[in-house]
């Protein structure tokens, strides 16, 4: 019964790191809607930061971010000199009374960037914009990048976090999927972050990669929980290379099915939970006192483009080719290809292409898929407080949602919403399903990202 149920709901669907998803953004949302937004910002805000930097030194053949390899420095100075071009001009349009409360780098690998330029990089973002004190700085780090000197620049920039991709220790799953990092390794960065006052570790694990087996997913397991991470990130792996064409480099005939999947899945997932790790939405997980542990309980978890976070800042501004931000009128995303992105910026300092302008049913069916995401419920008290307007509609459609639902994924209890803990596993699934019944049939739900 449970392998017919994954079967059958194991069908691509969002992700939901936004609401509505990217694939809805238009290109009627540009820049000078954009610097009008930004305008808007001030001492009501609270800001938080996403530095792209889409460049890596090799390619993972599992990957689905924006990037692309380059040996050579020379492309990655360039877009560094458009990055700074960028966050100026977006700093000169933000008021500096909006506080920055967090700043993410990602990519690619930023950690491939040269110790002076790191160091610079930070010090372009103060100079475009008024960090708090207490700000928390998380960057994504490929322990094959690092040296001492790396190390001591991120001490230099005020990094709290540190997000390590691991994904698998096993050779064989290594060399299948272009990422070769040893235990060792990793385990060395681990102790140079700490040693220099790190005081979170972030660590990423993947399910269903190929010739991934249960013994040698649970050896990974063991070994990332010795490293005693702070956080760890438990995905599966997204086969989609009509999308990126380096994933058909990963034979398909050595990938695990949905029910193995799965299995890989729950197995992980009850090995961290064992070893002290609390649940946090789907795919996270957390010691119980990290602030991600603490948000989940105390149902401040929120959902955004890095996936789950305490961040609970207003405004989300995306910086770098690629990059998506979110103000409170809607989402805007940069120019993808990178050499279009700096003729963009180069031409009027920032580079927005495209987005989408939220409406207040946007916002109301979003607050239910994000608490569905987050707390795998919503209250109908909280929804009626904050949407009133379309509470009473929300509200039919949910009861009528969840009278329909024959696998008994969800339900109607003390004025809630709720998934059971049979539905926890498909909360995506349901929240796609439960989206298209609220979208009566514009489809939203219906492209993964």
């Amino acid at each position: 019964m449970q392998d017919a149920l994954v079967r059958r709901l194991s069908s691509p669907v969002p992700r939901y790191t936004s609401y509505p998803t990217a694939p809805h953004f238009n290109e009627g949302i540009g820049p000078e809607v954009y610097a009008e937004g930004l305008a808007r910002l001030g001492k009501a805000n609270c800001l938080s930061l996403y530095a792209h930097i889409p460049y890596c030194d090799r390619l993972c053949w599992f990957c689905a971010c924006h990037t692309k390899q380059t040996l050579r420095y020379e492309p990655v100075e360039s877009y560094l000199k458009g990055l700074h071009a960028e966050i100026a001009a977006v700093g000169r349009r933000v008021s500096r009374e909006a506080p920055v409360t967090a700043l993410h780098v990602g990519g690619g690998s930023p950690t491939l960037l040269r110790p002076d330029d790191m160091v610079a990089l930070k010090r372009s973002l103060e100079q475009g914009f008024a960090f708090s004190p207490d700000a928390e700085i998380s960057v994504e780090m490929d322990p094959n990048d690092l040296d001492e000197a790396r190390h001591d620049a991120l001490a230099e920039v005020g990094m709290t976090r540190a997000s390590l991709g691991i994904q698998d220790f096993d050779p064989k799953v290594q060399k299948a999927i272009n990422r070769i990092q040893t235990f060792e390794q990793t385990r060395g960065v681990v102790e140079a972050a700490r040693q220099r006052g790190v005081r979170s570790v972030n660590c990423d694990i993947l399910y269903g990669l190929p010739y991934q087996t249960m013994e040698t997913l649970a050896e990974t397991v063991r070994a990332v929980i010795s490293l005693h991470p702070d956080r760890i990130a438990l995905f599966g792996y997204a086969h989609v290379p009509w999308m990126k064409k380096h994933q058909t480099m990963i034979d398909e005939a050595a990938l695990p099915g949905v029910v193995a999947r799965f299995g890989q899945m729950a197995m992980a997932a009850g090995m961290l939970v064992a070893a002290g790790y609390e649940a946090v939405g789907i795919d996270h997980f957390a010691l119980p006192a990290d602030r991600l542990a603490v948000a989940a309980r105390n149902g401040t978890l929120r959902r955004n483009f890095q996936g789950y976070t305490d961040d609970q800042a207003d405004a989300l501004i995306g910086l770098g080719a690629s990059a998506i931000g979110q103000l409170p009128e809607g989402y805007f995303q940069n120019m993808p290809a990178t050499g279009d992105y700096l003729r963009r910026v180069e031409e009027g300092g920032v580079a927005v292409v495209r987005g989408y302008a939220l409406t207040d049913e946007d916002r109301a069916r979003a607050f239910v898929i994000e608490r569905v995401m987050c707390d795998f419920g919503f209250s109908f008290a909280d929804l009626a407080a904050r949407h009133p307007s379309f509470a009473a509609a929300i509200r039919g459609e949910a009861c009528g949602f969840a009278a329909s639902d024959r696998d008994g994924l969800c339900r109607i209890e003390g004025g809630r919403f709720m998934l059971t803990a049979a539905g926890r596993p498909f909360a995506r699934t349901v929240a796609a399903t439960f989206d298209a019944h609220l979208s009566s049939g514009r489809g939203r739900h219906s492209i993964a990202v």
